[in-house]
C-alpha cells in the first residue's frame, strides 16, 4: 500500500492562468504587436463557464491577472467596462466559494507605457501604484490574495528584451533590465503600502518569485560550489532580500533545476523532459522551498507545471511534486497552498499555441473546453486533500 499524503487543513488548492494568455481581444499592449494572441482562449466571454468548471474541478482557489491595457487602455484614462468586467469575474468566482488571488502586472504592459520605457523609466512607480490603488479600491472586498508582480527577473531578463528591438546593444539592454529590477522593487514596496494603508494592514500582499534549483554540477568541486551560492543569491534570494519587509507572503512559481558548472554555465541530465524540453525535476520544490524558510513567511506555490499534449506524464508530476512539497511541510515549510499551471490550455507567449500546459484542453477552433484525465485526477486530490502516493 502507498503512502497517505494529508495536507493541512485549509490548505488551498487551485490552478493559474494570466490575462493575455487566455482572455482574447487585447489588442493594445506590448506583446499584441509582436506576439498577437488573437481570440486566445476567449475567456474574457466564457468566464462563466470557466468558473462553473473550477468549481467542478473541487478547486476552492484561483490566481489570475488583470489586464492593464485594458482597465488603463490611454495614460490617466480608466475604462468603467473592464472595471465592471473583472468586477464580475471576481463576483462569479466568489459566488461559488472561490478564494481569489489577483495579479496586478503578468508581463504584458499598456502600450502607452512601453513607449515611455515600460519599467525601465522610473515613472513607471508612480504609473503602476496609480493603476495598482485603483483597482484595489474597487474590488479589494473580492480578492484574498494580491500578487504585484509575476516572476520579476523573467520579466526583467527575458521578457522585457524579448520586446526590445534588436538595434539596441546588448550593454546597453542588461543595463536596462537592471532599471526594470530596481523600478520593480521600488513599486512593489509602494503598492504594498498603499495597499496596508487603504485596508487597516489587513490586505494580503505578495509577488510570484521564479526560483530555481542550483546545485553543483560536481559536488567535490569548490568552485562549482561557489557558482551555486552566486546563483542562489542573485537568482532566488536577491530581489526578496529587497522586499521581504514588504510581504504578507511569498509565491513561488517552480519550473527549472540548474547544475551549475563554475563559473555560471549550466546542464542537466534531462532523464524526462516536457514537450518543449523542460527539465522534469519534482525534487527540486523542496529545495526551493526549504530556502524560503530564512523568510518566516507563508507560502503558496503559485506555478508549476508542463508542457504535455498527450497528457501522458501531467498525473505524475503533479503528484510527484505534491508528495515533495508534503515533505517540506512536514519539516516544518509553511506552505498553504498549490496552484497547478495552468487551468487551460493557453498562449504560450513566444512559443504560440503549440505547448499545452492545461487541466483542461482546448479547441482553438471553436474554443470547446476538455478535462483530461490529469484534471479529474488533480480534482479528486483537491476534493480529498490528499491522495495515496505509490
Amino acid at each position: 500500500m502507498g503512502q497517505i499524503i494529508k495536507f493541512p487543513e485549509n490548505f488551498l488548492w487551485g490552478s493559474a492562468t494570466s490575462a493575455y494568455q487566455v482572455e482574447g481581444g487585447i489588442e493594445n499592449n506590448d506583446w499584441t504587436e509582436i506576439y498577437p494572441a488573437g481570440r486566445a482562449c476567449d475567456q474574457y466571454h466564457l468566464y462563466e463557464k470557466d468558473c462553473e468548471l473550477i468549481q467542478e474541478l473541487n478547486q476552492n482557489s484561483h490566481r489570475f491577472s488583470l489586464e492593464w491595457s485594458r482597465v488603463e487602455p490611454e495614460e490617466g484614462r480608466f475604462d468603467e467596462k473592464e472595471i465592471n468586467h473583472y468586477r464580475d469575474v471576481l463576483q462569479v468566482l466568489k459566488l461559488r466559494g472561490i478564494e481569489t488571488m489577483v495579479t496586478l502586472h503578468h508581463f504584458t504592459l499598456p502600450i502607452w507605457l512601453a513607449e515611455k520605457g515600460g519599467f525601465a523609466n522610473k515613472k513607471s512607480i508612480f504609473y503602476f501604484s496609480r493603476f495598482a490603488e485603483k483597482v484595489f479600491v474597487e474590488y479589494k472586498d473580492l480578492v484574498d490574495f494580491w500578487i504585484t508582480i509575476n516572476e520579476p527577473l523573467i520579466y526583467a531578463f527575458w521578457a522585457f528584451p524579448l520586446l526590445k528591438k534588436t538595434s539596441i546593444k546588448r550593454l546597453l539592454l542588461i543595463a536596462s533590465s537592471f532599471k526594470v529590477i530596481h523600478n520593480q522593487i521600488a513599486s512593489h514596496k509602494k503598492i504594498y503600502e498603499i495597499f496596508h494603508r487603504n485596508s487597516n494592514n489587513a490586505a494580503k500582499v505578495g509577488i510570484a518569485k521564479n526560483n530555481t534549483y542550483f546545485e553543483p554540477f560536481n559536488n567535490k568541486s569548490l568552485l562549482d560550489k561557489i557558482g551555486v551560492e552566486a546563483c542562489r543569491f542573485f537568482w532566488n534570494r536577491y530581489f526578496l532580500n529587497r522586499i521581504k519587509n514588504h510581504l504578507d507572503f511569498i509565491g513561488l512559481n517552480y519550473y527549472f533545476h540548474r547544475k551549475v558548472r563554475f563559473p555560471f554555465s549550466t546542464e542537466n541530465e534531462n532523464k524526462a523532459v516536457s514537450d518543449i524540453g523542460w527539465e522534469i525535476f519534482p525534487e527540486g520544490i523542496y529545495h526551493t522551498l526549504t530556502e524560503l524558510q530564512r523568510y518566516q513567511l507563508p507560502i503558496y506555490v503559485t506555478e508549476n507545471g508542463l508542457a504535455d499534449a498527450e497528457d501522458r506524464l501531467r498525473k505524475d508530476f503533479t503528484r510527484d511534486h505534491l508528495f515533495w512539497i508534503h515533505r517540506a511541510i512536514g519539516e516544518g515549510v509553511d506552505v498553504r497552498g498549490y496552484f497547478y499551471w495552468s487551468f487551460i490550455d493557453n498562449f504560450e507567449w513566444e512559443k504560440g499555441f503549440g505547448p499545452r500546459f492545461g487541466l483542461i484542453a482546448v479547441d482553438y477552433g471553436n474554443m470547446d473546453r476538455k478535462i483530461r484525465p490529469s484534471g479529474y485526477d488533480y480534482a479528486e486530490i483537491c476534493k480529498d486533500n490528499g491522495f495515496i502516493f505509490d
